[in-house]
């Protein structure tokens, strides 16, 4: 039998998602990833921020959009290629290193909010900040789930084929709709996630979350 999404508000889904991450009991802080394109029209990183207030933990927001590779790399095939798009513009090593790692098990809680300044096409030189061990850090951006990247709290924002059309600035179609075509086809995010977020009208989020799913 299917599994009905459960309607909620923006600051709903945020509550459920703290209250998830509450639930961990970890010695190191909580990695969550929000999984989805930027321009999904929620914006459910900020507000996860707010509602883990409510739980009295602090929460750092690392963005996707500065952990890019440097544009000698990630445009050796042009800036319109959906495969280079979808396998080379995200650093996913130094995610990894500089975010993941330090925060995981045994980790130094040492981590690196941003690394690359895309615009300006250069190391941004931030600082490290040290993350409390009932910490949260939340990586916000897009193809974070199945690329071996370890969480211990997963969320993807779905949006339909034909949403993402309507959604996506048209510069930027004949690149990002093959390439999150290919995301759902390969990495198959809605069924790896811990919860999924239906955001085909961003005002009006529906959510599956793993653990409502019927037995196999």
């Amino acid at each position: 039998m299917a599994v009905s999404p459960r309607p909620l508000t923006v600051a709903g889904v945020a509550s459920l998602v703290a209250e998830r991450v509450a639930s961990l009991r970890l010695p190191h802080p909580v990695r969550v990833a929000i999984d989805g394109p930027p321009w999904s029209g929620l914006d459910l990183a900020s507000a996860t921020v707010d509602a883990l207030t409510a739980w009295s933990r602090t929460a750092i927001v690392v963005r996707v959009a500065d952990y890019l590779r440097p544009a000698s790399l990630r445009l050796e095939r042009g800036r319109d290629d959906p495969d280079a798009f979808y396998e080379e513009w995200i650093d996913v090593a130094a995610l990894r290193r500089e975010v993941l790692e330090p925060a995981g098990p045994d980790g130094s809680r040492l981590v690196l909010p941003m690394l690359w300044d895309a615009a300006r096409d250069r190391a941004t030189r931030a600082d490290y900040r040290e993350v409390p061990a009932d910490g949260v850090v939340i990586v916000n951006g897009w193809f974070l789930l199945g690329a071996g990247l370890d969480f211990d709290l997963t969320v993807h924002v779905s949006l339909s084929s034909a949403a993402r059309g309507r959604r996506v600035a048209p510069a930027d179609a004949g690149r990002e709709l093959p390439a999150y075509d290919r995301y759902d086809a390969e990495a198959r995010p809605a069924e790896l996630a811990d919860i999924v977020v239906r955001a085909d009208d961003p005002r009006r989020p529906a959510v599956i979350e793993r653990s409502d799913a019927p037995d196999a």
